[in-house]
């Protein structure tokens, strides 16, 4: 048996054969799949549920930089680490250097930066870097929906200060 390439891409295969199956029109046929996708995802969850609560936090760690195990615990919300450490897991596994500007649990937006290249000045493309860092984050963080890179040596935003104007005198003609 042959392990899936990784959850991305079998998440794209199931909306695939979804799809396929919708398009026949048949309305029976598909809610049956639907139905068999949520009842072997409860049955996979369950016993994933299961062997996680018998291995302690030693013996679950090293599992835990498995591509493949990590995006099936956060699959199940069985995963023991929280959304903001799995960021920081997947943008080390990226390859390329990133800045971490902020992650917005509501949209699912992570904004990153992408980091000055080493020493040619070219830095890495806002693509390259968002494809890479998409890929370790269906893996690591799935709760991430959308990924936002701004270039390397972007200026920051700058800071809308809200205030009261200094009373300027009063001119009488």
């Amino acid at each position: 048996m042959s392990a899936p390439a990784d959850s991305l891409q079998t998440g794209r295969r199931v909306e695939e054969v979804l799809g396929r199956l919708a398009d026949t029109g048949d309305r029976e046929v598909c809610a049956a799949a639907e139905e068999l996708v949520r009842v072997l995802m409860d049955f996979y969850g369950c016993g994933l549920a299961r062997i996680t609560s018998r291995l302690d936090a030693e013996a679950l760690a090293p599992l835990l930089d498995d591509e493949l195990v990590s995006s099936l615990l956060a699959l199940h919300d069985l995963h023991p680490e929280d959304v903001h450490t799995r960021i920081a897991r997947a943008l080390d596994a990226v390859g390329e250097p990133v800045q971490l500007l902020g992650f917005d649990e509501a949209s699912g937006t992570l904004r990153l930066r992408a980091a000055a290249g080493g020493g040619c000045g070219c830095g890495g493309t806002g693509d390259g870097v968002r494809s890479a860092a998409e890929a370790a984050l269906a893996s690591f963080a799935p709760e991430v929906t959308t990924v936002e890179v701004e270039p390397a040596g972007a200026p920051p935003q700058p800071l809308l200060q809200i205030g009261t104007r200094p009373q300027a005198p009063v001119r009488v003609p």
